[in-house]
């Protein structure tokens, strides 16, 4: 199946119109793989057939579908283990103690797809049952794909997906098998709480600010117009003494006064001065 560059082009400007994420040429081998389930679905023979009908909006529901099938939802349990274990270790250390008058931590997964990440974050305090006792810990999970969140929000996943990242025991632990599927068991479910978001759009924090935002692997698809506005969305739902943790090939050097290097936890970042200023005037 051949795409053609009017094609690539068109299927290009409907996937950043609707999320901000743009088709790079590193990812336009991906169409004829990302498509081909749907157009076979809808009877559908090529794909220069396929913008024909997006183009004369036979069928306005089908352009969500594409976009559906153009994300990238990539992810697996504890991804790049490192971060998981400095933030445990450190970040979360720090927060306890700062939080001890009120014993309540907000977390948001931004970009979480199908839910492994904000799962492996409930595991993080599920584990540590006698130190988190009494703590009210809020994890929020949010994608533009709402095909990624209603598969978050039911926990379950291929043998092959809950292997990815987790060992035998948190597995068993953690996980509930039924049939072909592994269930995320409830106390994991109950504590995370997952909505539809496009990372441009202002946060959904009702003005509560969070504690830690993880947005891994999700900046890398904006231009660099989309991806400033994002780390001003990241740092308006940022507390003052928060961390941001990003995807090991993303960086705020070049891209944002926002954030600068956490110099004692390598791959996260904090408010700098000038945001905190900018926060004060507002």
């Amino acid at each position: 199946m051949n795409v053609s560059d009017s094609s690539c082009r068109i299927l290009a400007g409907l996937l950043e119109a609707r999320t901000g994420q743009q088709l790079t040429m590193s990812r336009r081998w991906r169409l004829e793989t990302a498509l081909a389930s749907l157009l076979r679905e809808r009877g559908i023979a090529t794909l220069d057939e396929l913008i024909t009908i997006l183009v004369m909006g036979k069928e306005p529901a089908l352009s969500s579908l594409v976009v559906e099938a153009l994300l990238n939802n990539e992810t697996y349990f504890f991804r790049d283990r490192v971060p998981f274990d400095s933030l445990q270790a450190k970040l979360l250390a720090e927060l306890a103690e700062a939080r001890k008058e009120t014993k309540t931590l907000r977390i948001w997964s931004a970009g979480c797809s199908t839910g492994q990440e904000a799962y492996s974050l409930a595991m993080l305090f599920a584990e540590q049952p006698l130190k988190w006792q009494g703590w009210k810990v809020e994890i929020v999970g949010t994608d533009v794909s709402a095909q990624a969140i209603r598969r978050a929000r039911e926990g379950s996943y291929s043998q092959f997906e809950v292997q990815r990242g987790l060992g035998v025991t948190q597995m068993i632990r953690w996980f509930e098998e039924n049939g072909d599927q592994w269930q995320a068991a409830p106390q994991l479910r109950s504590q995370v709480r997952f909505a539809v978001h496009n990372l441009l759009d202002p946060p959904h924090s009702g003005g509560q600010k969070f504690d830690v935002i993880l947005c891994r692997n999700v900046l890398l698809y904006l231009s660099q117009e989309k991806r400033t506005l994002a780390f001003e969305r990241l740092a308006s739902a940022l507390a003052p003494d928060g961390a941001l943790m990003l995807g090991a090939g993303e960086t705020v050097i070049g891209q944002t006064e926002r954030f600068a290097a956490d110099r004692a936890n390598r791959g996260f970042y904090r408010l700098t001065d000038h945001a905190q200023a900018d926060r004060r005037v507002a």
